[in-house]
């Protein structure tokens, strides 16, 4: 949990993105919403600046209500965004240093909600958190994403394994970002192979780490398509 009333300790990661928002809601935070819920939730922070040094702080807001009112009127707009996976709770208005900013928790979107697009095509409205920044996703992870909402290993309904889940998404992506195993794409900067990658990484570290023996969306996904076969 951020503590907001000393904001200026943070600075923007995979999971905190500060947009200033003071001239309305800013086209991007679509984006981050789509790009928190498809990886591993996250918190914008509307009404907050970024400094040269990184440090985030608090810009005020004019009017709070009327923003919320819009940013809702959009969310639940199922021709703007695929769904609304936020709980009441998920969004509040905080005062800080005698200003106010709306604090939006994104949590991660089940497999089920999944992807969770902006518009009307998930294949160009699909984003992915990598670092502080959100990424266009590919055509190859959009069909991942829907592939992982179908395929799925049972052993994800276990106890042990929800036990841990958070813990090893969490581990997978600070590995995948930190040893930059996704490809860019040269001309969009696309990462192609995120999915995939994250999906190894997992299985790894569940083996290694909690004894869990995963199949990956992939590996699940070819075992429906055999029995098919047959």
């Amino acid at each position: 949990m951020l503590d907001l009333d000393n904001i200026e300790q943070y600075k923007e990661n995979n999971r905190i993105e500060a947009k200033k928002a003071t001239g309305g809601l800013p086209d991007s935070l679509w984006e981050t919403y789509s790009a928190f819920a498809n990886t591993l939730g996250g918190v914008i922070l509307l009404g907050v600046e970024e400094h040269p040094d990184r440090s985030l702080h608090p810009v005020d807001l004019p009017d709070t209500a009327w923003m919320l009112n819009d940013f809702y009127d959009i969310i639940n707009d199922p021709k703007k965004v695929s769904i609304n996976i936020l709980s009441k709770d998920d969004v509040t208005v905080h005062e800080t240093e005698g200003k106010h900013i709306i604090v939006i928790n994104v949590p991660r979107a089940d497999r089920n909600n999944k992807p969770v697009y902006i518009g009307s095509d998930p294949f160009s409205g699909t984003y992915r958190r990598n670092g502080d920044g959100d990424y266009k996703c590919s055509r190859e992870e959009v069909e991942a994403l829907i592939r992982e909402s179908k395929n799925y290993d049972p052993v994800e309904d276990t106890k042990e394994y929800k036990d841990v889940v958070e813990a090893a998404d969490i581990a997978a992506q600070t590995e995948l970002e930190q040893t930059s195993l996704e490809r860019r794409d040269s001309e969009d900067g696309i990462y192609f192979s995120w999915c995939f990658s994250f999906w190894n990484i997992k299985k790894r570290i569940l083996r290694e780490k909690y004894n869990i023996n995963w199949k990956t969306p992939a590996e699940m996904s070819a075992v429906s398509d055999n029995e098919d076969e047959l």
